[in-house]
This record gives C-alpha cells, structure tokens and sequence, in this order.
C-alpha cells in the first residue's frame, strides 16, 4: 500500500450537494482533456461523476480507444482519473501514451488480492518449484498465467516467461491456450504445468472446468509458508510432481466472505416454497471458493453478473455473491421490473481498498488540475495557482514492455485485439 497524505480539512467539511457541484465545475472547466472512470464496485457518488463504468480492463481499453478517438479529433486527452485501485490504474497507464497522466485519487486505494503476490516473491517461487520437479525427474513446461488482478511486476513477470494474463471472463480460454503449448505449440508427450496468480480460486475454478481433477491434481504454493521455512511453499515434492495447476495462495478478501452454508440456507428456503412461488437462484463470482461456486446456479464475471441480471425475467429472484455496491445498484436497477436482487451473504462485503475513493479526494484532484489551492483549513476557489498533477500512476518503461505482452497474448489467442498497437 502507498502512502496517501492527509486532505486539508477542507474537503471534509462540504456537504455531499458542494462536493457534487464543485466536482462538476471543474470537470467542466478542463473539458475534454479529462477522462474519469469508475468501476463496478465504486460507491454512487462516485459512480455518477464516472464518463465510463465498468471493469478494470474494460476501463483501461475504454480509455486508450477515447485517447485515440479524441487525438483524431485534435482534442487531447491529458489526465485520466480512475476511480479504482493501484493495480487498474497501472493497466490504464500501460495502455496509454506517456502524455497522458493517469491519476489514483487516493494511493492507498490497493488491492489486497494482487499485494498477496510480489515480483521477489515470484521469483523464487519460480526457481524452488523449478529446482524440486528436476529433483523429481520432471521435464516439461510451465506456463505462468496471471489474473488481471495483479501488480504490473507480476504481469510482466508472466510477459517474460511466456505467460499471459487473464480475466474472470476468459480465463477458460487463456487456460487452454496454455495447456495447449501457450507461445509454442505444445510437442508430443509434452507435460504443461500451469502456475495461476494471484487468486487461487478462480485458478482452481477454471482448472476443475478444464477438467482436471483439483484434488489430486492442484497444490498451493504459499510463499509466506516459505518465508516461515517450508522449503516448497507448504507443498511437498510429490504434489508438486503430479499437479498440473500450481495455485498461488492468493484470494479476494470480497469475495471468500461467500461460504457454502449461505447456498445451502437459500437452497433449503427453495425446498420449502410452494409449487406457484418463484425460488431464488444464486449468481455468484468466481473469486468465490469452488464450494461456492459448485453449489450456485450460475457464476461468471461482473459483466456477466450484470448481462444476467438484465436478461432475467420479471418477478424472478436472485441472490448474489459478489461486492455489495454492485449488488445494491442492481437491486435498484431491477426493483422497477419485478425482481428481487440481494447479496448471497447477510455480512457487509465490501471492497474496503475501493471504498477509499470518494469525493473529497476527487476534488482534491480536480483542484489541482485546475491550479485551485487551498490553505489547510480553508479554500481558495480561485484558478489562480499552478497546475498540480497529484497522484499519477507511473510503470517503468521496460516492465511496462513485458506486462503488455501478457495482456496481448490474453487477447489475441482469445479472438480479440491487442490491447495496444
């Protein structure tokens, strides 16, 4: 987690009318050189000052294709804020040009899930797994693939040895081109391991949807597990030997609030229902654990959470696993049409990273932009400062280089488009 300083207590006496209305005047004044973006799991009033909403990879190619679109109209864009965590704000700089700042309104906005992985980390786990199959008498491959939910270190860690990236939407299809040979046709007789980060759930997941058998055929490499003297990450040679998914111990602190008694709870509720009431199905996420997962009617990706949902019929009911904002914005959208949408689990799920971002940080941000200062505890409202460009989000050039050819590889071998020419 970065360091965020302190907002002047200004921000934090306006009320939530001044803030909307401060943050609109100065989206109107820098005009079309500004893009905000806001992800599914943000808060409404953040939400309603987004010009796009979406996930974190939808949000970053949304944002270098208006780049591109804008450049050809001679109307530039200069600052992007992304309205999410670190790890998305990063993907949003490695998609677009270096005369574009993308902007954190708050730095300490991580992601706990991608902080579970870090490139050291990485390393060695990389060369103790390496080291123990040789020992075992293993030779084949593996491939690294990395949930886009991730540190750019780790992806370009994945673009550097022959990996991709993956979202929760196509992870199937990243996870066959691998097992298919990924950057090289796979030879005859040829042994593919896989090693998934940083979520082992949607790992496990998408291995058991292969058609592996995760409880002969995973293991979990835990790198505190090593740092507290397990030599193979609390597996042993053996497991490692015969996993063809290596999984590392990483997970959505969201999503692993979802257990399988509050399935079985709705399931039994469903049992007792009359033949004419309508039972609740359960959508869940695949961050979820694979209990979860087994016991739900339907799981997929945000978008497809969403694309369910709106394709659902009237007067159907629903009970959800994923972060709670999400749900209760869906809960509202479909109130209108009959239907019941609530979250899967009664405790409060929530991104607690993503709930750092709020509106006097966004003001804070769009003060700077528009060389507005203001003292400790008061404001000046006059453009009458220098530009300050707070909290911009840099990768380094040449892991910038690697983390990209993960990307590509994600979406060219998943019948789409690079992510950046």
């Amino acid at each position: 987690m970065l360091w965020q300083p302190s907002l002047p207590n200004h921000y934090h006496t306006l009320t939530p009318d001044q803030l909307n209305e401060q943050i609109e005047a100065r989206r109107a004044q820098l005009g079309d050189s500004l893009v905000i973006l806001g992800h599914h799991y943000q808060m409404d009033d953040v939400v309603r000052h987004a010009d796009y909403l979406g996930d974190s990879l939808k949000l970053s190619q949304l944002a270098s294709s208006v780049v591109k679109d804008r450049a050809k109209e001679s109307t530039a864009v200069k600052h992007i804020i992304f309205c999410g965590v670190h790890f998305m704000a990063e993907t949003a700089d490695m998609l677009t040009p270096d005369s574009v700042s993308v902007i954190l309104p708050d730095l300490s906005a991580g992601c706990s899930m991608a902080d579970m992985a870090d490139y050291d980390q990485t390393v060695e786990a990389w060369e103790i797994i390496h080291a123990s199959l040789k020992e075992s008498g293993w030779t084949g491959r593996i491939i690294p693939i990395t949930y886009v939910n991730s540190t750019a270190a780790i992806k370009a860690f994945v673009g550097d040895h022959g990996g991709a990236c993956c979202t929760s939407s196509n992870a199937d299809q990243v996870f066959k081109w691998a097992m298919a040979g990924g950057t090289q046709p796979r030879a005859e007789n040829e042994n593919i391991k896989i090693l998934f980060l940083p979520d082992q759930h949607l790992g496990r997941n998408t291995a058991a949807a292969f058609g592996i058998d995760v409880e002969r055929n995973t293991c979990i490499y835990d790198p505190k597990a090593t740092e507290q003297g397990e030599p193979l990450g609390g597996a042993s040679a053996l497991e490692l030997y015969e996993a063809a998914t290596i999984l590392w111990a990483g997970h959505c602190s969201v999503h692993k609030l979802f257990r399988p008694e509050h399935c079985a709870d709705i399931k039994r509720a469903n049992a007792a229902l009359g033949a004419q009431e309508e039972p609740t199905q359960i959508l869940v996420h695949p961050e979820c654990c694979k209990e979860v997962v087994d016991l739900a009617d339907y799981s997929g990706s945000t978008e497809y959470i969403i694309n369910t949902l709106r394709n659902a019929p009237a007067g159907s009911k629903w009970a959800v696993g994923t972060e709670v904002h999400l749900v209760n914005r869906l809960a509202n959208e479909f109130k209108a049409k009959g239907m019941q949408v609530r979250m899967l689990s009664d405790c409060q799920c929530l991104c607690t990273t993503m709930y750092r971002i709020d509106e006097p940080h966004m003001l804070w941000i769009l003060d700077g932009l528009c060389g507005i200062g203001t003292t400790k505890d008061a404001p000046n409202d006059q453009a009458n400062g220098p530009i300050k460009v707070r909290n911009v989000v840099e990768v380094h050039p040449q892991a910038a280089e690697l983390a990209v050819k993960a990307l590509d590889r994600m979406l060219v071998h998943t019948g789409n488009t690079q992510v950046k020419a």
